[in-house]
């Protein structure tokens, strides 16, 4: 079946809508995992996860455990807490790395708290994701730390290329998978495991999880050229500004040495920046982009056609939808 048409079949609010109860026990299960004896790591907790997101770790997995027949959702909504706890810490020790001013549409916590207790948080945070996976079997916490391992080497493996025009397609595909996709797909694994779905069906969810990981980074890399910076929480072109080597980027430098050369700028001004990109969305990359994120798409709608018909398959295949032509 075509993409568009599998895209079609389900309404656009199904997704939330059949995992809302389970999201909302997420969102209490991390708030109460915020507290700390020290009212600090409280706040920048609180600060951060108080700022929204949107929590697509936890639907893909809240909705993969469904759609493969999971029942009793008390030990995936413990999962889908602990995949945000690690994104978010992530998310803090990223702010570190970049120099981040600003996160999901406010200071980052980097500006509003300073280096040391947002690294002190982000250590927090993952100490409460691994508190919330230890009861479960080797196997599961095994898995859970391959994405945590694989997201560090992901972060590391940006940094050897920031700024660095010798970077190529495959360097970035191998980047995104470590630092993004591995979380989906470890949380599709794990979703999937706990519903007691056979051992086939569990490889064919965490490859759809792989493929959604890669779609959502390469649909976030064409909103940093395209999208509004008031919708997105975040200034259009940072990724260019702090020589951060995404898609749009990658292909671009090929192709315009003006782009290369602000790419290699360790601090461009506002002006070449904002020249860049204009230069960038000329080029003709942005179809390349857009037309990889949909092959991802489809690898992943691929990977479903093993689930029995159910609303949760069917609310699967429109996620990746929403996915893909999302905007924030």
């Amino acid at each position: 079946m075509p993409l568009q048409t599998k895209l079609s079949a389900a309404s656009p609010a199904t997704p939330l809508t059949l995992v809302a109860t389970e999201l909302e026990r997420v969102e209490q299960r991390l708030a109460s995992l915020l507290n700390s004896r020290e009212p600090l790591l409280n706040e920048i907790g609180h600060y951060l996860i108080g700022a929204g997101g949107k929590r697509v770790r936890p639907m893909v997995a809240i909705l993969t455990f469904r759609a493969c027949g999971g029942d009793d959702p008390t030990d995936i909504i413990d999962v889908a807490t602990a995949l945000e706890l690690i994104h978010t810490a992530s998310l803090l020790h990223d702010d570190i790395i970049d120099g981040s001013e600003t996160r999901r549409g406010r200071a980052s916590a980097l500006q509003r708290f300073g280096l040391a207790d947002t690294l002190v948080a982000g250590d927090f945070l993952f100490g409460q994701a691994f508190a919330l996976c230890g009861r479960f079997d080797e196997r599961l916490i095994s898995w859970a730390t391959t994405a945590c391992i694989s997201l560090t080497e992901g972060e590391v493996m940006q940094g050897r290329f920031r700024h660095n025009p010798a970077v190529t397609v495959d360097d970035y595909l191998e980047m995104i998978a470590r630092k993004t996709a591995a979380l989906f797909a470890q949380g599709a694994r794990i979703g999937s495991t706990l519903a007691g779905a056979p051992e086939e069906l569990v490889e064919r969810m965490a490859e759809c999880g792989f493929c959604v990981g890669m779609a959502f980074q390469i649909i976030d890399d064409l909103l940093d050229v395209v999208g509004d910076g008031n919708l997105t929480g975040k200034p259009v072109g940072i990724d260019l500004k702090e020589g951060n080597p995404s898609l749009p980027v990658v292909l671009a430098i090929r192709r315009d040495p003006e782009v290369k050369r602000v790419f290699q700028k360790k601090h461009p001004t506002s002006e070449e920046t904002a020249l860049a990109l204009e230069r960038i969305r000329r080029s003709g990359v942005l179809t390349d982009v857009r037309q990889l994120a949909e092959s991802y798409g489809r690898q992943a709608l691929t990977a479903l056609e093993k689930l029995a018909p159910s609303p949760y398959a069917d609310s699967l295949a429109c996620f990746i939808g929403q996915l893909l032509h999302r905007t924030t």
